[in-house]
């Protein structure tokens, strides 16, 4: 199993999320995080006074899968996410060692 974890733009969340729902995935995590990378942030113009903005919005998203759809599931959310500028996000893979559905029981790809 493996926690397919995404760092995109929050105006593509919905994309996303439709592009792993029509393949299947059933269930992801979304959290609104902040952050910077190679953007290192911006400056911004608010009444007439410019100041800097350090850490950039963004939302995490993590979804738990089978090993064999990660090729997939990283193909729809590359493909949804992208918009070829700066600041589009990065995706990190996780090996998942165990997974439990907490109301029957039921563990590991039978909890997915």
């Amino acid at each position: 199993m493996k926690l397919v974890t995404a760092i995109i733009k929050p105006f593509k969340l919905d994309d996303v999320r439709d592009a792993l729902s029509s393949i299947g995935v059933q269930g992801m995590t979304v959290t609104e995080v902040k952050g910077f990378g190679r953007q290192k942030g911006h400056t911004e113009l608010y009444r007439g006074a410019e100041y800097v903005v350090d850490f950039v919005p963004k939302v995490k998203l993590e979804v738990a899968i089978e090993s064999s759809r990660l090729d997939e599931v990283l193909d729809a959310v590359i493909e949804a996410s992208q918009t070829g500028k700066l600041g589009d996000g990065k995706i990190f893979v996780y090996d998942l060692d165990k997974s439990i559905r907490i109301r029957t029981g039921e563990l590991d790809e039978d909890a997915l």
